[in-house]
């Protein structure tokens, strides 16, 4: 097999989920390694695999790409179905992926993902509520202008790979959107590689504190879909 992808925990890595999701949806064979976080982010256990310590990484052969947007950009070369064919929708694409890969900072902050939790939000602060309506103009734009079901047209690419965690804090956070945004969020949880991906992120066996204190932050979770931690 070609491609190695270093990934962490499906319940947790939005990182390692956008190419993951994106190899799985192009049918690119890769063996998946999953290394556990053990608290935060970064952890010593990532030095042996990534130059940076951090999720995800791709190995091909000899070579490692690190980076979930130079990983996607990196497999384009060899699949060119990665982006749009059309140049205006890939244009598009990349500059909305580029968006959600540097942007959103609310977004990320307030509501770290978690595949297996409800939690209710509250009412969004001010940054987060900028965010959002950023995003659903975005989403709006790309269905309108290329005419979906997909962000750039017909086909999955690595924009809508990008924007995958994204529906997951959406539906798990119960983040208000309109209906044509939260029917693209309808419509990406179902798709089978990101339905594949959640699952296996609901029905993992680790629990690691810093990642669910930040999920949680004292707001009451409404649900808990994961199986019970063993003592």
């Amino acid at each position: 097999m070609r491609y190695r992808l270093h990934i962490a925990n499906k319940n947790y890595s939005s990182w390692s989920m956008r190419p993951w999701v994106l190899m799985r949806a192009l049918g690119i064979h890769f063996e998946e390694v999953l290394t556990p976080f053990e608290y935060g982010s970064r952890q010593p256990s990532f030095d042996a695999f990534s130059p940076t310590g951090k999720v995800p990484c791709l190995v091909d052969g000899s070579l490692t790409v690190w980076d979930s947007l130079a990983i996607c950009e990196y497999l384009a070369e060899a699949t060119p179905a990665v982006w749009p064919q059309d140049p205006a929708a890939r244009a598009f694409a990349r500059c909305a992926a580029t968006e959600m890969h540097s942007g959103f900072g609310a977004l990320r902050d307030e509501c770290s993902m978690n595949c297996g939790l409800t939690i209710e939000t509250g009412t969004p602060s001010e940054a987060l509520k900028r965010d959002l309506a950023r995003l659903e103009a975005l989403w709006e734009a790309g269905l309108e202008r290329f005419g979906g079901p997909w962000l750039a047209g017909d086909a999955f690419t690595a924009v809508d790979a990008f924007f995958a965690p994204v529906a997951v804090r959406i539906c798990g956070y119960q983040l208000p959107l309109g209906e044509r945004a939260m029917a693209y969020v309808e419509r990406m949880l179902t798709y089978p590689a990101v339905a594949e991906w959640v699952e296996a992120g609901t029905n993992e066996p680790w629990r690691e504190a810093f990642h669910e204190e930040d999920c949680i932050r004292g707001r009451r979770v409404i649900e808990d879909r994961r199986p019970p931690v063993e003592a």
